[in-house]
């Protein structure tokens, strides 16, 4: 147990030298950290540790699914494939396809057609997205048919327009450059959007947007049919344009978007490229209606509208709006990140200011003070010289803490000072085990060397089993949890792994060079 190589000591002082090198930066503010850091050279930049952001302030937004758009996107493609299925089948029909509540409608010329493409009705909408089922109720009212979306298809559709918005949201926010966002599920169709740090919602909601739905359709000719022609607004002048219903290509085929200038007016503009899917869409209609007005809708409002003066085949195009560089940063960020599947509704939204934050900040340093406070001086009381050895580790332990939540930049909050304040006793904890094992050995009439020997080797076992218990308990609450639940859980987590370290090498370290040095006659527990 007391030799101890001098390799091993080196590296376990070089370990706490390299933590404690990490965690300064954090302990000296802003205005110094910036000035260490114009010292250092450029591959050598410090880090702070993240903070939430109930520790910082930020921005906290609360989005609903629009139901009634999710219904209204399902109802549209419900028509577009009834329409392709009739005449892929070469059904006639009385007076065109029309559209109601949930669902559609058409009268058939022949109602005997309906057994021919009553299995094909069926599974227009199927009731999820890989699996058995139909969601649709069909009826036939003597060639009259109608199709109406169900409960449950309209419930999957939401449960994953849901889970695509976050994933489409966490593209977008990470876009901002923040760190450590928090995007999650709330509810059947609401998503929880937290950006520590930034006090500016309305940049955020920039951002994020409501729809940022981009579609381009064609501008609709003088004549044509009322029921496919909508009227949008135009963001680049006043007035309505009319525009058909029936979208070419979405944005959801894009591949790319960079903001940049034209070459001809030095305007702020955005340049996309479509996948190979969008670009042959966008080939088949710029080639098909060459001279006539293409609208480019954003948000059901028409951000340009430039006429096709020849078939554009590349994949390829520019945005042009009279944008600002900074409109125009933002849109190519909305493009990059993807559409989103439905209209956003904000339920909530609240800034956390930084001063709230300081105050968690506060009352977070007050814990952690009196708990460790309180433990260094039961340890010193109780164990004399060897308390020393253990409170000189448990500030080695809270350093690696810190070093490694700045290493993995992981988020700091409220529970995660919880959880590392609950570590300090657990890190004391493995040697008060060490400690009392050490004074029965002695007890019982062993010498120094052995008990000193006895005590770690025997207590060891009971520390893994205990810190092995814990750890599984911190990894089910990260992968269970969220927010902040997950920022408890990795405070603990990492507390578990640098107290085996500390607890163990670090104390056995320091015993191992006092009894080298000192020879005691006797132990002063």
């Amino acid at each position: 147990m007391l030799r101890f190589p001098l390799w091993k000591t080196l590296l376990t002082l070089a370990a706490t030298l390299i933590a404690i090198a990490i965690c300064v930066p954090s302990m000296i503010g802003p205005d110094n950290r910036a000035k260490l850091a114009s010292v250092l050279p450029s591959w050598f930049q410090p880090q702070s540790i993240v903070l939430g952001l109930d520790l910082q302030g930020g921005a906290h937004l609360l989005y609903e699914v629009d139901r009634a758009d999710v219904v209204k996107t399902m109802t549209q493609n419900l028509r577009d494939d009834l329409r392709r299925l009739l005449r892929e089948e070469k059904v006639g029909v009385s007076g065109g396809v029309g559209v109601t509540a949930r669902g559609v409608q058409v009268r058939l010329a022949d109602p005997k057609d309906f057994s021919r493409i009553q299995t094909k009705l069926s599974q227009l909408v199927p009731l999820a997205a890989n699996g058995p089922g139909s969601g649709l109720e069909v009826s036939n009212d003597d060639g009259l048919v109608r199709l109406t979306i169900t409960d449950a298809a309209i419930d999957n559709k939401v449960k994953r327009a849901v889970e695509q918005t976050i994933e489409v949201l966490n593209r977008r926010v990470n876009g901002l450059g923040t760190t450590e966002p928090n995007i999650q599920r709330q509810g059947a169709d609401r998503v929880l959007v937290e950006v520590p740090g930034l006090q500016d919602t309305n940049r955020l909601k920039e951002i994020v947007g409501t729809t940022a739905k981009l579609e381009f359709r064609l501008v609709a000719e003088p004549g044509a049919p009322p029921g496919d022609v909508e009227q949008l607004e135009q963001t680049d002048q006043p007035g309505k344009l009319p525009v058909e219903k029936q979208v070419m290509v979405e944005g959801e085929d894009l591949t790319d978007a960079q903001p940049g200038f034209d070459s001809r007016t030095n305007e702020p503009v955005v340049n996309f490229r479509f996948n190979i899917r969008g670009g042959q869409k966008f080939g088949q209609v710029t080639s098909a209606n060459v001279g006539r007005p293409f609208a480019i809708v954003l948000d059901n409002k028409v951000i340009s509208a430039p006429r096709i003066l020849g078939p554009i085949t590349g994949g390829s195009g520019q945005i042009s709006g009279r944008f600002t560089v900074e409109q125009a940063n933002n849109l190519s960020i909305l493009l990059r990140a993807g559409a989103l599947p439905a209209k956003l509704t904000i339920v909530e939204e609240r800034t956390v200011g930084p001063g709230l934050g300081q105050d968690s900040i506060d009352a977070g340093k007050r814990a952690a003070y009196w708990a460790a406070g309180l433990v260094v001086t039961y340890m010193l009381i109780t164990y004399g010289t060897f308390g020393v050895f253990a409170n000189i580790a448990l500030l080695i332990h809270i350093s690696m803490i810190f070093a490694a939540l700045v290493l993995l930049r992981a988020t700091l909050t409220l529970p995660g000072i919880a959880g590392i304040v609950l570590t300090i006793g657990m890190a004391v904890d493995s040697n008060v085990l060490i400690y009392e094992r050490i004074r029965e050995e002695s007890h019982a009439g062993r010498s120094i060397i052995s008990a000193l020997d006895a005590g770690f080797n025997r207590a060891f076992a009971t520390i893994v089993d205990s810190n092995v218990t814990m750890f599984v308990v911190a990894a089910i609450l990260y992968f269970l949890g969220s927010g902040p639940v997950r920022g408890f859980a990795v405070s603990l987590a990492l507390g578990i792994l640098t107290t085996i370290v500390t607890a163990v090498t670090m104390t056995r370290m320091m015993i191992a060079l006092w009894y080298k040095y000192r020879r005691p006659t006797k132990l002063p527990i």
